[in-house]
């Protein structure tokens, strides 16, 4: 009987919800770390988990038993009860409500990673907005302004 073998990659992005609940530079590797370790737990690839203040990046080779949805279900609702938990912020901390994600092929792995890792440099020329506008037009993803992030700018 043969197997089911496959590798899809999927780059995933959500934001913090208010301006107070910030991931302070800090403390926010610890998180980046939690999140990756949510990922592997949920037997599942983390490639790379990295971000700024108000939002974050997570890389992940998924497989295809596993929904994109309840991915970033478990890594919001692990990852704010963690930071909650452990007091990072002042008050609750939680996410925003929705996500990207966006798919890419092997052979973009590398270029992703390098992009997702330099997000500080990349942050200090383009909002948050601004990048993710770029990936709903780039890929050709209909969107309604209302249902879009509440900005931090």
């Amino acid at each position: 009987m043969a197997g089911t073998f496959s590798q899809i990659y999927v780059h995933i992005v959500f934001a913090v919800n208010g301006k107070t609940n910030l991931l302070e530079k800090e403390w926010r590797n610890e998180v980046f770390k939690y999140i990756a370790g949510i990922i592997k737990g949920k037997d599942q690839k983390p490639i790379i988990v990295n971000g700024v203040a108000d939002h974050i990046h997570a890389f992940v080779g998924l497989k295809p038993s596993k929904a994109v949805s309840d991915l970033v279900r478990d890594i919001k609702n692990n990852s704010s009860n963690f930071i909650n938990e452990k007091k990072l912020v002042r008050g609750k901390f939680s996410w925003q409500e929705g996500y990207g994600s966006f798919s890419y092929a092997q052979s973009q792995v590398g270029t992703v990673y390098n992009y997702i890792l330099k997000q500080e440099v990349h942050h200090k020329k383009k909002t948050f907005r601004e990048e993710y506008l770029e990936f709903l037009k780039k890929f050709e993803v209909e969107y309604d302004e209302k249902y879009l992030f509440k900005w931090i700018e």
